[in-house]
């Protein structure tokens, strides 16, 4: 069985195609969504998702978020005494949601489909290959997040003839894609975005300028007293979130320590406040659309239906300025936290070969610019490092794309084809991903020619054929985005590390998230409100050390009830409220 995985900035999500089209899978702790958190506490117990979530407000240090955002790059995190790459932590929260879904189906799953943000580079998408290498899976293919979510639309949605733009603003990147609809075919026409673009801009944007006020920069505070970061930034996401419904909130100010007190201060921060704030960020959305647009050469009249996917999406700001860009109102039939994942379940069934989806073709593009460094002669002068194209940006794949090159000096015997991906007139502003030599080019003048062929398919697979041109020889190179980023040795060192840490049993997964959260709430509640909380934490801890399964769930359900009161009207409830 194939699964589908939307592998997100800030959270994550598992799914299976049922009888009735794609469905999801529901992690330990029954929710849909597995925050994309990881943290290892003080027993070197290894937490991932809402415990690891609630964990890092307490402690900071010993979680971490946001990894996606550095897939690809050699940015090494620590936490505690360890230290992990992207891909390590990506793999912690992917062999999470493979557990969730050997739960639910009662079987091994081996196989999966994962997404990622179509504007994700050649390094990008290899390391999220490893991440799942790592995590035990077989990844099928990498499909690009706007098309997963072009996918789950098109299963549920069986309306005529269309052209789509998919806006995709998650946690952390944003995508555009151009997407068209007839005859059952799903054909993405172009794709844009940026990888450090996202709701938690925003959120941050929010912290930095309430800490300005406190003459504070948010570097400063980071460093000296990240658990106060930590705590504000779980209240300035709430305000964000509120935003969109009220015209001003009030946000609580933590103390130095990260403690909340009764003589903390309390800012408001009113729609105003917030929209001349982040107006530089929301302002970053325009250049992707007009870039896709442009490629897909449509206008915005063009586009009949504009989809939102993505949390972020939910921000009154960013609804608000798509409508003014298109004169009409985006729209958002499936939860656009879940959708991406429904799209990946869709993909998966079309490897298994499922009946259910016979009829649907989906074709997507190349996202970046493929070609090769080139000389070239300046006046009298050989100039290197000039990028060639050969397919250009959002060309529909599978596509076969021929150029031709000649050597530059008398007797050349050999040319070294250097392989690009970017946008960048010179090679040393894109992304090198291969290299290869042609040899044995006859004797002659300068001159002589060489066909350079591109290939790319469906699979993200890259064949690069260069063919001397009188003697016909040619010289084949393949460069595959699921070749490993990682070598052999690096990811079986990835999985003893895996190995080496404290993973929790499945099923302790919720005592342990609903503890962190009993815990960060407790510290967040004035002293006056906090004995009936402290009361059922530590009849929570007895059950749980006397290992009575049927007190623990009890306990953990009216915990679970209390701790929903306390989050969503605030500690003036909790008085009036028994859970026994």
């Amino acid at each position: 069985m194939i699964i589908g995985i939307d592998l997100g900035t800030t959270n994550s999500a598992a799914a299976y195609m049922g009888q009735d089209g794609p469905k999801l899978i529901p992690n330990a702790v029954g929710e849909f969504l597995t925050p994309s958190v990881v943290g290892i506490d003080t027993t070197g117990k290894l937490l991932v998702g809402r415990a690891a979530r609630d964990y890092q407000v307490l402690e900071p240090t010993r979680c971490t978020s946001l990894f996606k955002r550095y897939m690809g790059m050699e940015k090494l995190t620590r936490i505690g005494s360890q230290t992990f790459s992207p891909e390590q932590l990506s793999s912690m929260v992917l062999t999470s949601l493979k557990h969730d879904a050997e739960a639910f189906f009662g079987t091994k799953i081996h196989e999966a489909v994962i997404t990622v943000p179509a504007y994700f580079n050649d390094n990008q998408r290899k390391a999220t290959i490893a991440a799942g290498q790592i995590a035990g899976f077989d990844v099928k293919r990498i499909l690009n997040e706007p098309t997963s979510a072009a996918l789950a639309y098109g299963m549920h949605d069986g309306r005529g003839d269309r052209v789509l733009m998919i806006f995709d603003l998650g946690g952390g990147t944003f995508d555009v894609s151009i997407v068209e609809v007839f005859d059952g075919a799903l054909e993405v026409k172009a794709s844009s975005g940026e990888c450090f673009l996202g709701g938690e801009d925003f959120t941050t944007c929010i912290a930095s300028n309430l800490l300005k006020q406190k003459s504070m920069s948010i570097e400063q505070a980071e460093l000296k007293h990240p658990r106060m970061v930590s705590r504000l930034m779980q209240q300035c996401e709430l305000a964000k979130r509120k935003l969109s419904q009220e015209f001003q909130v009030a946000v609580r100010m933590p103390n130095i320590e990260g403690d909340f007190d009764e003589g903390n201060d309390s800012i408001a921060v009113t729609v105003d406040d917030f929209d001349a704030w982040t107006d530089r960020i929301l302002q970053r959305i325009d250049s992707p659309i007009r870039r896709a647009l442009g490629d897909a050469r449509l206008t915005r009249d063009d586009i009949d239906q504009i989809l939102l996917v993505g949390g972020a999406t939910r921000m009154r700001a960013v609804v608000d300025r798509i409508q003014k860009i298109f004169a009409k109102k985006p729209q958002s039939h499936l939860n656009p936290d879940e959708v991406v994942a429904l799209g990946a379940a869709v993909q998966a069934s079309l490897f298994s070969g499922d009946a259910i989806v016979n009829d649907l073709v989906v074709t997507d593009v190349c996202p970046f610019t493929l070609g090769i460094s080139i000389n070239k002669t300046i006046g009298d002068q050989p100039m290197s490092g000039y990028f060639m194209p050969i397919i250009n940006r959002n060309t529909t794949i599978p596509v076969s794309r021929v150029d031709r090159v000649s050597t530059m000096r008398p007797n050349q015997r050999a040319i070294e084809i250097q392989v690009y991906q970017g946008e960048s007139r010179m090679v040393k502003d894109n992304l090198q991903i291969g290299r290869f030599e042609v040899t044995d080019i006859p004797l002659g003048p300068a001159g002589q020619e060489i066909d350079i062929r591109f290939t790319y398919d469906l699979n993200g697979i890259l064949e690069i054929e260069a063919t001397i041109v009188t003697t016909g020889k040619k010289v084949s190179h393949v460069i595959t985005q699921y070749s490993k980023s990682l070598s052999p040795a690096q990811i079986r060192s990835a999985i003893t590390q895996m190995q080496s840490l404290k993973i929790h049993p499945r099923d302790e997964a919720a005592n342990d998230a609903v503890m962190k959260r009993a815990e960060r709430l407790f510290k967040e509640l004035p002293p006056h409100a906090r004995n009936q909380l402290g009361q059922l934490i530590e009849g929570f801890e007895g059950a749980m050390e006397l290992q009575e399964k049927h007190a623990i769930a009890e306990f953990r359900e009216l915990l679970d009830r209390t701790l929903d009161i306390l989050e969503n009207d605030g500690d003036s409830e909790i008085d009036s409220y028994n859970p026994w």
